[in-house]
């Protein structure tokens, strides 16, 4: 999508902004629960959530007032010393994993996986020459060098080689393929229970309890990126535990998107396990192994904490199963020749499409399709050429569950293809 100057804000975004984002010609104004607005007073459907942020939709009137009393008492005093906030915040993720351990505080998804990786790499010398972390083909981990080597698609790598050495890649869900992949110098195996970004890929349980017993058996980390589907995305607080892994326990796990409805937030879990002749793994990484200046902040600590209690007082977790079922089954009843696979898990909804693009276009067939619906009024996330994902707030209502439906209906009906729904 070419960014054209028709409106102020995208003439100034595109003249003093760097192009690293390819974005739809939207200019957002304000928001408020599932409902967005334009500059032009234009009202859209978020079934995108600023890609799985917006856990409880825009403008959460508990999180508001939460971050706008911790605003006008502390909004930083940095990591040299002890905040409130972040202690409890702490204390809570360790309880919704539900085994001993610590947690780090960091600013984005990006920044917690690299702290996994620095995890494994300080594990891996500390327990002889090791260093190499196993990932999946379709994965993704984030845009820092580190975590694009370590990411399983090669559209995000393009123009930044030589890339950082250390990690080896594998189809996703392949245990044969994980095993030979295992060498002397490997350290840790990441992935992400659920791929997001690949385009919604859900494993079966026993891929993930293989990868454990493998972990076990060679003496190597399990670290699971949870930094799209946890935090309730899928109807549980652990995307494992909603493939039906509840005694799978993981060594380290990332954290971002929707742990703070928006405020800038990633953390990630180190279990308190012992390895070898190690001490605890959660204190592994030292004072001066690793550091952010502003993770763990009281204002995104408290905007967390919120979210959390939202979840759990209002049982958005039993939404996000019932709404999400509901979900698929609408998506399911749509006849249409041009969709050809819907995959989900809670409120992580992915709808696979053959649309037909012509030659003088340039954009993918989850691209236009898309931009088919930004025109019924709603928005949808691309994942990958083909596939377009649903990641609406967790509160969302069965209302506009329906509503979403019937958009995408026109649009798919707007491409001429064969429409019907049952």
């Amino acid at each position: 999508m070419i960014c054209s100057p028709a409106t102020a804000t995208r003439k100034l975004t595109c003249r003093y902004v760097l192009p690293t984002y390819d974005r739809f010609k939207l200019e957002i104004l304000r928001g408020s629960g599932c409902r967005l607005w334009t500059e032009t007073g234009r009202e859209l459907l978020d079934f995108g959530a600023g890609i799985a942020v917006c856990s409880l939709g825009h403008a959460h009137p508990r999180v508001t007032e939460a971050v706008t009393k911790q605003a006008g008492q502390l909004v930083h005093a940095s990591n040299l010393y002890y905040t409130r906030p972040q202690a409890e915040l702490a204390c809570r993720l360790v309880d919704i994993v539900g085994a001993e351990g610590k947690v780090f505080f960091c600013n984005s998804g990006s920044e917690a996986n690299e702290g996994l990786i620095k995890l494994s790499r300080k594990f891996g010398n500390s327990s002889g020459n090791r260093y190499e972390i196993i990932t999946f083909l379709g994965s993704f981990h984030g845009r820092t060098l580190a975590n694009i080597s370590a990411t399983g698609q090669d559209r995000v790598k393009e123009g930044f080689s030589p890339l950082v050495s250390g990690f080896v890649h594998v189809p996703y869900g392949d245990l044969e393929s994980t095993s030979a992949a295992i060498q002397p110098q490997t350290a840790a195996i990441l992935v992400e229970p659920v791929q997001g970004e690949g385009g919604i890929h859900i494993p079966s349980k026993t891929f993930l309890q293989g990868l454990r017993a493998l972990c076990d058996k060679h003496n190597l980390l399990l670290l699971f990126d949870e930094v799209q589907c946890g935090i309730g995305r899928t109807g549980k607080w652990c995307g494992w535990k909603s493939v039906g892994c509840d005694s799978v326990l993981p060594d380290g796990v990332s954290w971002a998107k929707g742990i703070a409805n928006g405020f800038p937030l990633g953390a990630f879990w180190v279990s308190a396990c012992t390895k070898g002749k190690m001490g605890p793994l959660c204190d592994l990484l030292g004072p001066g192994s690793h550091g952010s200046t502003y993770g763990g902040n009281p204002v995104s600590c408290v905007a967390a904490l919120t979210v959390l209690r939202v979840i759990e007082e209002e049982q958005l977790l039993k939404n996000a199963l019932e709404l999400g079922a509901l979900f698929c089954k609408k998506l399911r009843n749509i006849s249409c020749p041009t969709i050809t696979d819907i995959r989900a898990l809670g409120l992580m909804v992915g709808v696979e499409t053959k649309l037909e693009v012509p030659s003088n276009d340039q954009r993918t067939p989850a691209v236009r399709l898309a931009d088919d619906l930004i025109r019924e009024g709603l928005l949808a996330i691309p994942a990958g050429r083909q596939v377009l994902r649903f990641l609406p707030p967790l509160n969302v209502r069965q209302c506009e569950i329906e509503e979403a439906v019937e958009k995408l209906i026109q649009a798919l009906s707007g491409q001429k293809a064969c429409v019907s729904f049952s």
